[in-house]
């Protein structure tokens, strides 16, 4: 899969302004529908028990040709967490050494949930070029609402801190990737629509999943899997934009096998390259 094409590629691979981190989060990782914040803050966990560890190759597409970008590897582990049992997600994203001559990437995304699914914490430090910033967002859940607390440090060292409650509940891009693997599936046809709402930065993205079918997915790690189609999709200028597409297995684990990204300078893809746990 990866081409040994140079340059040119890659300078116009890095205009893009968007992290590949943030993107490839988003895609794994922004998913989940509200309805009042105390129905749907807790969930089931039936996704998984104890250690996870799961790895992806990034390949970005320009051109039609297709270069490997760096690697993404996220575990989930359980913790206690001031006294009650929680559950941490890390997700790790670096590029190669290749893309590292024209732009750098070392972003680190880390998560905290109950055990039964409600977010507690989210923290992204994201190292993009020349530039670091860092994101956190707070959870709270005072009379059935959701109140989130953000904080963002600037590449500059200023600092911005904003709360908002929320009468649904609201999640952060890793905390969405847990809770989606626990949705219940079985009775979606084509064209299902699941609305979505994302913390994080400064404001709430609005936006939605459409499930779009089944197909059998060849990952880096060479096993094939029967996989659910689902797209991401965030409204810009009153449409409803395709961002990514998305193939998770088709089991109650839910794992993101696949990622097809829709970017300003062409596409890019995610496969699983490993699982452990």
């Amino acid at each position: 899969m990866p081409h040994p094409k140079g340059e040119n590629i890659m300078r116009s691979i890095i205009r893009n302004k968007k992290g590949i981190a943030t993107v490839v989060v988003a895609m794994l990782l922004g998913i989940f529908s509200p309805a009042t914040a105390e129905a749907q803050c807790t969930y089931k966990n039936q996704a998984f028990n104890g250690y996870e560890g799961i790895d992806y190759n990034l390949y970005f597409n320009w051109q039609f040709v297709w270069i490997k970008a760096g690697t993404a590897s996220m575990v989930t582990k359980p913790i206690v967490y001031y006294g009650k049992n929680a559950y941490q997600s890390s997700l790790v994203t670096r590029s190669s050494k290749r893309v590292d001559r024209y732009f750098m990437m070392r972003d680190t995304i880390m998560a905290y949930f109950s055990t039964d699914m409600a977010p507690i914490y989210y923290r992204k430090g994201a190292r993009e070029g020349k530039r670091y910033y860092v994101d956190e967002v707070w959870y709270t859940y005072p009379n059935g609402k959701c109140k989130t607390t953000l904080k963002h440090l600037h590449s500059d060292g200023t600092r911005d801190k904003k709360e908002y409650t929320y009468t649904h509940c609201v999640s952060d891009m890793l905390n969405s990737f847990q809770r989606i693997r626990n949705f219940n599936t079985a009775g979606w046809k084509v064209g299902h629509t699941e609305n979505i709402y994302i913390a994080g930065g400064s404001e709430l993205t609005k936006a939605r999943l459409v499930y779009k079918g089944k197909k059998t997915v060849k990952a880096d790690n060479g096993k094939k899997y029967q996989c659910l189609i689902i797209t991401y999709n965030e409204l810009e200028d009153k449409k409803y934009k395709e961002i990514v597409r998305f193939y998770v297995t088709d089991d109650k684990r839910h794992i993101p096998i696949r990622l097809d990204l829709n970017l300003k300078f062409g596409s890019a893809k995610a496969f699983l390259s490993s699982i452990k746990g």
